[in-house]
């Protein structure tokens, strides 16, 4: 199937270039005095992000999986938030970060997907891990990782928040937004 093949490749491919800015991205914050959080549970989430793409790849080739028949839709949406990826991590800019780095009293970027709420990174990366499988009828895949992935995120979206609580103003730019629930009524400055 070689969709499928190309497909995993350049999400690989665009995964090894993230890792390549969140480093450059690391460096540059640290050099400016940054702190890191969360180093223990940093591990397991990388772990679980490349055990996603070896369960995917043992599921379609062994299990025989096919391209789903709602393919189109799911490759509309898949890309929809590539989008939103790009706009995420642009907004972030040098603060992106694989890791939970954090620049004692930098400004809390209030751009983009960010002005309405304040994780859209969590998000995107939560539809991915049902979208992507789904694309292929992996379930099992799906499944599991959907549920990894929020036990990921119990751990995570709070050690982040209380890193930048500790560092920021993060509740004073957050006040009155929630962590995943767009807050489509209300302007913010960019």
């Amino acid at each position: 199937m070689l969709i499928f093949y190309l497909v995993l490749v350049i999400i690989i491919i665009q995964r090894l270039a993230e890792l390549r800015i969140a480093r450059s991205n690391e460096l540059w914050m640290k050099s400016r005095g940054a702190f890191e959080f969360g180093q223990k549970h940093y591990k397991l989430m990388v772990m679980m992000h490349s055990l996603f793409f070896v369960s995917l790849l043992a599921e379609v080739i062994f299990l025989k999986r096919e391209l789903s028949p709602y393919w189109p839709v799911l490759l509309v949406l898949f890309l929809i938030t590539q989008g939103v990826r790009v706009w995420a991590l642009s907004s972030l800019g040098r603060f992106w970060n694989t890791k939970i780095i954090v620049l004692p009293n930098a400004n809390i970027v209030r751009k983009g997907p960010y002005r309405f709420i304040k994780h859209p990174n969590y998000v995107i990366v939560t539809i991915e891990l049902i979208v992507i499988p789904l694309l292929f009828q992996a379930y099992i895949t799906a499944g599991i990782f959907t549920l990894l992935n929020a036990a990921m995120l119990y751990i995570r979206i709070p050690a982040e928040e209380k890193a930048l609580k500790q560092l920021t103003e993060y509740d004073t730019t957050f006040k009155n937004c929630n962590r995943f629930v767009p807050e489509l009524l209300k302007k913010y400055d960019s």
